[in-house]
């Protein structure tokens, strides 16, 4: 093979390589980082579910539920849920 046909053709080999990695880790970052703890640079343990799942659907419903509800009322609601994650973060400390 001549020469000045190998430089172009093994940068059209790396080219096409590179843009290759770029769809793989487009597709594979999607959902691989769901599993990424969170110290490790992932997603919170809050993070609210992904858009187009049924919990996603869950999660809005309640979350419109609560925005209609009276500022009271959803006060106590809160407070009651803080107690009971904290009488449960008690007893399995047990």
């Amino acid at each position: 093979m001549p020469k000045r046909f190998r430089s172009p053709l093994i940068l059209l080999a790396l080219a096409a390589g590179l843009s290759g990695c770029g769809t793989v880790n487009e597709k594979l970052s999607a959902g691989v980082g769901e599993y990424i703890p969170q110290w490790a640079g992932g997603l919170p343990a809050d993070a609210p579910p992904r858009p187009g799942t049924p919990q996603y659907d869950a999660y809005m419903k309640e979350r419109e539920r609560k925005r209609l509800m009276p500022a009271a009322d959803r006060e106590k609601e809160e407070q009651a849920q803080k107690g009971a994650m904290g009488s449960n973060a008690s007893a399995t400390a047990r």
